[in-house]
C-alpha cells in the first residue's frame, strides 16, 4: 500500500499535464496529411448583422449569427472542424433574420472558404476567410 500512493499520485500529476483544450494534434505527426489552419476569424467581423466565427488556438470558438453570441469548443482532423458544445444566446431576432450559424456541428475547410454543416450532415452556409 505505500508504494501504491506514490505511484498513483504521480500519474495523477502527469495526467493532469494532459491538453485538454480540444485542438485535436496535428495528424502529420502520425503519417496523416496535416491539419488545415482554422484558427482565427472566419466571416465579416465587422458587420454585427452578419455571422462569424473565431477559432482560438485553445480550441474554443465563438462569434454571432448575426443576432445571438455563440460559443463553444472546435478540434480539427486533416480539414474537417467539429464544433462541441456551442451554446447561444436566445435574444429576439428581427422578421427574416437567418440565423443559420447557430445550426452548426462541423465545417470544412478549403483554402479561405469555411463550409458550414448542420447535425445531419447538410451543408447550411459558407463563411469567408
Amino acid at each position: 500500500m505505500r508504494l501504491l500512493l506514490p505511484v498513483l499520485a504521480g500519474a495523477l500529476l502527469l495526467s493532469a499535464c494532459g491538453n485538454d483544450a480540444g485542438v485535436s494534434p496535428d495528424p502529420g505527426e502520425s503519417g496523416g496529411s496535416p491539419a488545415a489552419d482554422v484558427t482565427g476569424t472566419w466571416g465579416d467581423v465587422d458587420n454585427p448583422d452578419a455571422p462569424s466565427l473565431d477559432f482560438s488556438p485553445d480550441g474554443r470558438v465563438s462569434g454571432t449569427d448575426g443576432c445571438n453570441r455563440l460559443m463553444g469548443h472546435w478540434s480539427i482532423s486533416g480539414n474537417h472542424v467539429t464544433l462541441r458544445d456551442v451554446a447561444t444566446t436566445l435574444m429576439a431576432c428581427p422578421p427574416g433574420m437567418d440565423t443559420w450559424l447557430a445550426a452548426g456541428a462541423a465545417a470544412d475547410v478549403d483554402g479561405g472558404t469555411l463550409r458550414i454543416y448542420d447535425q445531419a450532415g447538410t451543408e447550411i452556409g459558407v463563411l469567408e476567410r
